[in-house]
């Protein structure tokens, strides 16, 4: 779906932006407990688990031949607040008020008889071949209008609208950028487990609008999405031989990302675009290099007698992190930009592998084994506070959500019959949950926001 497309306008805003990103930055606290006050509602952080806010979603009033549009953005905003595990979303055959005009004031005392704390209202209407749409949050007991959006865009767009929303209120409530006008690239697979048929595919954040990038006949790993969402970077086994491509998602364009002699792998784009930074084998190593994709130029920023793989650059580009066995077991690592100041930053006990750095700059993700299991952790930059987030048979591959508040990652299950699956869970072991979608799935990789 193209952004342009999709007219926006604020109606109003009144909430106080001052007062909610206080109480957020409690809320957020991965360590932290307690009750705290968000636009006169409460959500109750105990453990590193979160009482859901009580949220009505009304009914989207329609007309004009958008009836099918406006129930599907109330289902979207449902789905997505619902699953995201800070929102309990009401059932609406509980409602006592039914909302019959868009511009009434809603009857706060029927919403908090039923334990409201938030209402959203909203309609579609098609208006000269075009769909308006319009809604509006309310706290329940401030009786006040947090955030209101209008739209004008065509009713195909019905789905990405109630992202789009759903983004609006969780901002609103929380403070924190929403992640729900997002796409997942990852590798789907199907068939027998020896015989296993691999496709890079694109999806939204929530499992829908699934197609295919390529076709099963080379074996795909590891995409990456460039921070401009309309490219990606992966690594392909054609003719045998294993490369990096970069591929245009909407056109399906592709191309070679250099021409290396030995395998080339494990892909990831710079911040801004510009640069591609991979592994390349060399004998029985491989070094991380880093290729410019405006003057092709290659430089090379590891070069011991070690496997140097999986490198990812931090938020502002200016360090790498990445994995080496060249202290005898995998471990990750953190280096400049430019390949000095290699440090080790893991050592606790296990192999450590996959290190992805948060959108935010404050954690790097990783893959831990040992004991037999997988698990997918969090840790900071320089090592400190390592928590492990989930684990089990085989955990791997764990990408960031852009607000830095959710980890995908995949999780294969054993026996023959066996095969992965996408997961989720917060940032503080909360919410886990598997993504509702058939087949199995692998190496995903989250999207920078769309709009």
């Amino acid at each position: 779906m193209e952004q342009d497309q999709i007219m926006t306008s604020t109606v109003s805003h009144f909430h106080s932006l001052r007062r909610i990103a206080a109480a957020v930055l409690l809320v957020f606290s991965l360590f932290g407990s307690g009750t705290v006050a968000i636009a006169q509602t409460e959500i109750d952080i105990t453990g590193g688990r979160i009482d859901p806010l009580p949220i009505a979603i009304a009914p989207f009033l329609v007309g004009g031949g958008a009836e099918e549009a406006g129930t599907s953005i109330s289902g979207v905003i449902t789905n997505n607040l619902g699953r995201s595990g800070y929102f309990a979303p009401l059932d609406p055959a509980t409602f006592i008020e039914q909302i019959s005009r868009f511009e009434q004031m809603p009857s706060f005392a029927s919403w908090r008889q039923i334990q409201a704390k938030a209402l959203v209202t909203g309609q579609a209407f098609m208006e000269g071949g075009k769909m308006r749409v319009e809604f509006r949050l309310w706290d329940v007991n401030t009786q006040q209008q947090l955030a209101a959006q209008q739209f004008t865009t065509s009713p195909k767009n019905a789905r990405r609208i109630g992202h789009m929303i759903s983004d609006i209120i969780y901002k609103a409530m929380t403070g924190i950028d929403g992640y729900f006008d997002t796409r997942i690239v990852f590798v789907a697979e199907e068939g027998p487990k020896d015989r296993r048929v691999k496709r890079l595919t694109i999806m939204d954040q929530d499992g829908f609008n699934m197609r295919s990038l390529t076709d099963g006949r080379d074996l795909v790993l590891t995409p990456r999405f460039s921070p401009s969402t309309n490219e990606i970077t992966y690594m392909s086994f054609g003719n045998a031989e294993p490369r990096v491509y970069l591929m245009n998602i909407d056109t399906k364009q592709r191309e070679i990302v250099g021409e290396f002699p030995n395998m080339s792998f494990s892909p990831r784009f710079s911040p801004d675009g510009q640069r591609v930074v991979m592994s390349l084998q060399d004998g029985g190593n491989s070094n991380i290099y880093e290729l410019d994709l405006r003057s092709r130029s290659v430089r090379q920023l590891t070069n011991v007698p070690a496997i140097n793989t999986a490198p990812s650059y931090s938020p502002d580009g200016s360090r790498i992190a990445f994995e080496s066995d060249q202290g005898g077991t995998q471990q990750i690592y953190v280096m400049n930009a430019d390949g000095s100041g290699q440090a080790r930053i893991s050592f606790g006990n296990g192999r450590y592998s996959t290190p992805v750095w948060s959108p935010d700059g404050q954690y790097i993700a990783f893959t831990k084994q040992g004991g037999g299991k997988f698990a997918i952790g969090v840790m900071k930059p320089d090592g400190s506070g390592e928590r492990i987030l989930t684990e089990g048979f085989h955990n791997e591959g764990p990408t960031w959500a852009p607000n830095s508040r959710v980890i995908m990652f995949f999780r294969e299950t054993g026996g023959q019959s066996g095969g992965p699956h996408l997961w989720s869970v917060d940032i503080t072991g909360y919410n886990e949950q598997r993504l509702p979608i058939e087949g199995f799935a692998s190496d995903p990789a989250w999207s920078p926001k769309l709009n």
